[in-house]
């Protein structure tokens, strides 16, 4: 059989100007020119895509700002060590964030950033002689926190160490500066995971049972999180996991969770943080958002969003 190809005469077509589309002129981006203000910038973006969800989720953190609801910062210890930490703390002097998640790693970078001004080790040239993971002060500092912590949680524990100590560099403490804020901190460790795991003075009795003091505080956080916003960057697994099982349980025992805003930044897209945090949680309501992209650029990018926002007094909640 010879095959004819298919005439196409009898196509029914319609208007363009009659058409819905997904792009019009008012959403392209402007030209920038040098020397323009952050709000010239954010108002030259075009609106489109992760462009536009950027300033979608910096109005949403502007509304629950005003409406006293809460903003959980979830991150794990890749936002501390590409230099976030001076910004972060920058948001919580100024009442944006209302509580911190973190894995146990970040509790090794921020305190050795605290106490040395240095962090973040060659893990394939001390791995080849054992060496890796075995910095005696570190170990002796993280592990000292799990041991009074047990009922003051790992998070302020450690914040309470460095808020305390002598270290030149405690300024620089997510944990030390929320702690004299009275800010929560919530650390959430696997164990094995983590450096201080290793070292002579580790008790996983400890380590245990103060993380999971912080798990059930964690779970009052998100009880309260109706009408705020949960952000997280730079955890694949454990983060996702926790906040997934934390929003079951307070759902179980009849807490209202149904219009809040949930956020993931990373520069890989993950199974987890896109199906736990973005997708699941918001079935019932409220909204999801991902933006894929580097940390360092994205969440500065944001926290200036956020202040533009809420210094533009003419400007209305969405």
């Amino acid at each position: 059989m010879a095959w004819e190809p298919l005439d196409f005469k009898n196509l029914r077509t319609y208007s363009l100007f009659e058409r819905p589309s997904k792009v019009e002129i008012a959403h392209l981006g402007k030209p920038l020119k040098p020397g323009l203000s952050f709000r010239s910038f954010l108002q030259a973006l075009p609106q489109q895509l992760a462009a536009r969800d950027l300033l979608e989720i910096a109005s949403l953190m502007a509304k629950a700002v005003r409406n006293e609801a809460l903003i959980i910062w979830a991150f794990g210890a890749h936002v501390i060590k590409v230099g976030l930490s001076p910004l972060i703390i920058d948001l919580m002097e100024r009442g944006l964030i209302s509580a911190l998640m973190v894995n146990g790693a970040c509790m090794v970078h921020d305190a050795e950033l605290a106490l040395a001004g240095i962090t973040s080790e060659d893990v394939a040239q001390a791995l080849a002689d054992g060496s890796f993971g075995a910095a005696r002060e570190t170990g002796e500092l993280l592990n000292t926190a799990a041991e009074r912590g047990k009922e003051l949680g790992l998070g302020r524990s450690l914040g309470k160490l460095i808020a305390e100590s002598d270290f030149p560099y405690k300024n620089l403490s997510l944990f030390a500066r929320a702690y004299e804020l009275d800010i929560p901190v919530t650390v959430h460790v696997a164990l094995g995971t983590d450096i201080v795991h290793i070292h002579p003075g580790a008790r996983g009795e400890a380590i245990g049972a103060a993380s999971f003091y912080d798990f059930r505080l964690f779970c009052t956080l998100v009880s309260r999180l109706e009408g705020g916003v949960f952000f997280l960057a730079g955890s694949a697994v454990i983060l996702p996991e926790v906040f997934l099982k934390a929003v079951s349980a307070v759902r179980n025992l009849g807490y209202t969770l149904k219009n809040f805003t949930t956020v993931n930044f990373d520069f890989i897209r993950h199974y987890r943080p896109l199906t736990n945090v973005v997708k699941r949680p918001t079935l019932t309501g409220g909204r999801g958002y991902h933006i894929t992209g580097h940390h360092e650029i994205l969440i500065p990018l944001l926290a200036g969003a956020l202040l533009e926002e809420l210094n533009d007094e003419n400007k209305t909640d969405l």
